[in-house]
């Protein structure tokens, strides 16, 4: 809400003495709006004490003397010192647990019991009925200008506290990746950053322009903080399939990394792990569509291992894959991808032939090729678990799967 623009105020317009006549109704008025708040407004139903009640109190007061020095004026609706009321009340409304839309519906109940009365209160002393709708409209604007206030203070609150929890949710996390702070140290810390510490977690870790909304998403059960490039978000280890499930869910669209289960007392060693990953791995889930899931850690250990250093992975590559050095691109493509199908399933013609959707005898007619170009490398143990890392390593996609019922 925009405050009004002085000179525009409805209020311009009002008789200057309509303030006079209504004044003295004032503390009656007060009371009945009190009143009505409390029976209409289930939130403000229990007794007016304590800070709560002179909050209240001091709200519809303020708000009505307020109203009756403006009719006949090009001024605000609220000075500052009256402004910081309603800032306050909407602050209060977030410390007290309730919704902002709670004290809006005050609000409208006040504005429609102040129009009541003093519309009738200004028929009786004869004001033009023209001014009374007059009356109506500078009623519900000023309204407007407190709930504007109210939101602005609620919204202000919420952001102060966002940054508060973020900024002891960050610390803690630094606690806990440090491996050296001591149990209580960590317990307290947790406990101003409101989050109850699982026995063991899962780090997600996730690039900084992929976390927008991360923290909403998962809940208040995760620890959400940046750490360095990244943001970390800590999940208690999912215990079942139908846990992992929903919490694949819940990373859905995001390129993501799910370390390995931990204690939070070894976090460092996992979320090393997970950052390392996301550098190294490419992170397109295995149903192809770029950023439309996470990837579990655990799932991808062996490639993790065979890219840790490239430059080795490398020379590995060159030395046992130099037989197919001088083929054609489109021949090395097949042999590559059937060496490797034929190294998964130890040498099983038709399980080959199945997972490359060929027929039996291709892969035959392949085999013997394969066989002139890599002679005795092919039938020595360390030599075909030194090839089956290479082409592990040499290629991007999955080892074929034998979708066949064999």
């Amino acid at each position: 809400m925009k405050p009004l623009v002085s000179g525009a105020a409805p209020w311009t317009d009002l008789p200057v003495d309509i303030g006079h006549r209504l004044r003295p109704a004032l503390p009656s008025v007060a009371v009945e709006i009190i009143d009505t708040i409390a029976r209409e407004v289930p939130s403000y139903s229990r007794p007016l004490e304590g800070t709560f009640g002179a909050g209240v109190r001091r709200g519809v007061e303020v708000a009505l003397n307020r109203f009756l020095d403006l009719p006949g004026s090009t001024q605000p609706a609220l000075q500052p010192r009256d402004r910081d009321v309603y800032l306050a009340l909407g602050r209060g409304e977030l410390r007290q647990g309730r919704t902002l839309e709670v004290l809006l519906a005050a609000y409208r109940v006040g504005a429609r019991v102040a129009f009541r009365r003093f519309a009738g209160l200004a028929r009786e002393s004869g004001m033009d009925p023209d001014a009374v709708v007059a009356l109506a409209e500078a009623i519900f604007a000023y309204i407007d200008e407190l709930s504007a206030a109210s939101v602005e203070g609620f919204a202000t609150e919420q952001s102060h506290r966002a940054g508060e929890r973020d900024r002891l949710r960050g610390r803690l996390l630094e606690l806990l990746i440090s491996g050296v702070a001591d149990d209580t140290a960590i317990e307290e810390a947790a406990a101003e950053a409101g989050w109850p510490i699982p026995e063991s977690v899962v780090p997600i870790v996730v690039p900084r322009e992929q976390s927008h909304g991360l923290a909403l998403r998962l809940g208040p059960a995760a620890l959400v903080a940046r750490s360095g490039e990244f943001v970390v978000a800590l999940v208690a280890t999912p215990t079942s399939e139908q846990a992992r499930r929903s919490l694949h869910r819940q990373l859905r669209g995001r390129r993501c990394m799910i370390s390995l289960p931990t204690p939070c007392r070894d976090l460092a060693a996992s979320l090393r792990v997970g950052t390392l990953a996301i550098r190294l791995l490419d992170s397109t889930p295995s149903d192809g569509s770029p950023g439309s899931g996470p990837v579990q850690v655990a799932d991808r250990l062996v490639d993790l291992v065979l890219r840790r250093d490239p430059a080795l992975v490398a020379a590995l590559a060159e030395r046992e894959l130099a037989p197919l050095a001088g083929l054609s691109a489109g021949a090395r493509q097949r042999l590559t991808e059937t060496l490797l199908a034929w190294l998964a399933y130890r040498g099983e013609r038709n399980r080959v032939a199945a997972a490359l959707h060929v027929h039996p005898q291709t892969i035959a007619y392949r085999l013997t090729k394969l066989r002139q170009l890599f002679g005795e490398a092919l039938v020595d143990p360390d030599r075909r678990f030194a090839l089956e890392l290479a082409l592990r390593a040499a290629t991007p996609e999955p080892t074929p799967r034998d979708n066949s019922s064999g």
